[in-house]
């Protein structure tokens, strides 16, 4: 995927980094097919490498300092290695190891780590070839996987490495004042007033004081960033978006209010719930109504060219909208 987000760099300046994290005996040689990059990620740059012994690694960089992000998105790369630290040490869920993480910003102008190349497939891109019953026996894995994650509690809700928010809804109202806010900045057309949607949030933030105990939470862990061989899920990537929150706000929960996303049932077998509460609709309704606000207003901060993700988000913002009742 294109994004001016994309921190690319020269063969000479990857030749340098790859000589800081293995040593000069494994950097490949010059000129030589060790290079690809890994094209389906939106955010960061990431690169396969092999190495002189034939190792193969993928390189991650952060975006250049010189683009703007998203609120949420600043140090999203230090936020990865905290997760990644924090669930290896919790959890038996498979992720990345870190081979070796920079950020003192002398080699590369971003922070960035290297971990090992995963022969897997991308669930998000194999299902399409894939037997019925063999992506549904993936996702009720994935539900299996995130309630172990959903396991880690904190004592504070917000960022994993703090500050935090006492309570949920001062946590979850922060992120979305944040995205609102980023929306403005850069004049990015909702096809609905910002004062509008502010007043969605706050009318419905009662239901967010349900929820008393931070738990660990990726929000990101779509099928796009689960890794599977043989009918099993080998590693999950990508976890610069995790925080302390309601196991609720994630992925695999949004197609329960809003059916676009997809079929929920072998996701919540997996995870071992059953429908959800009065309560726990209104409160998946608002992480509904923020994560489509983040796919119309990151469409702009990407330099997007194609229109396919803010048309489709468009009109989700306006499905979910009409489940709050408003109406243009």
């Amino acid at each position: 995927m294109e994004s001016i987000t994309k921190n690319r760099q020269s063969e000479d300046t990857l030749l340098a980094m790859v000589e800081r994290a293995y040593g000069p005996d494994r950097v490949p040689e010059a000129g030589t097919d060790w290079v690809s990059e890994l094209g389906h990620g939106w955010f960061n740059v990431a690169y396969r490498i092999r190495l002189r012994d034939g190792a193969e690694v993928v390189l991650k960089i952060a975006p250049p300092p010189g683009v703007e992000v998203m609120t949420y998105e600043r140090g999203a790369m230090r936020i990865e290695l905290a997760a990644l630290e924090l669930v290896r040490e919790r959890t038996t869920v498979p992720v990345p190891e870190v081979h070796h993480a920079d950020l003192g910003h002398d080699l590369c102008d971003a922070d960035y780590f290297f971990m090992p190349f995963v022969d897997a497939a991308n669930l998000g891109i194999a299902k399409a070839d894939l037997p019925a019953a063999e992506v549904a026996a993936c996702m009720t894995a994935l539900g299996r996987a995130n309630r172990e994650l959903n396991e880690i509690r904190s004592d504070w809700f917000g960022p994993l490495a703090g500050p935090g928010h006492p309570t949920w809804r001062a946590a979850f109202t922060a992120l979305a004042e944040d995205l609102l806010r980023d929306g403005e900045r850069r004049g990015v057309d909702l096809g609905w007033g910002y004062d509008e949607v502010r007043a969605v949030f706050a009318e419905h933030a009662d239901a967010l004081d349900e929820v008393v105990e931070p738990r660990y939470v990726e929000w990101d862990l779509w099928d796009s960033n689960t890794m599977v061989r043989d009918g099993e899920i080998v590693c999950v990537i990508d976890h610069e978006r995790a925080f302390y929150g309601d196991p609720l706000i994630e992925a695999g929960f949004a197609a329960t209010v809003l059916p676009a996303f997809g079929d929920p049932s072998a996701f919540l077998r997996g995870y071992g719930r059953g429908p959800l509460t009065g309560g726990e609709v209104t409160r998946r309704r608002l992480y509904c109504l923020h994560l489509v606000l983040v796919m119309v207003i990151e469409t702009v901060y990407r330099g997007h060219a194609d229109t396919t993700q803010y048309d489709w988000a468009r009109e989700r913002l306006t499905e979910v909208m009409g489940q709050f009742g408003r109406t243009r």
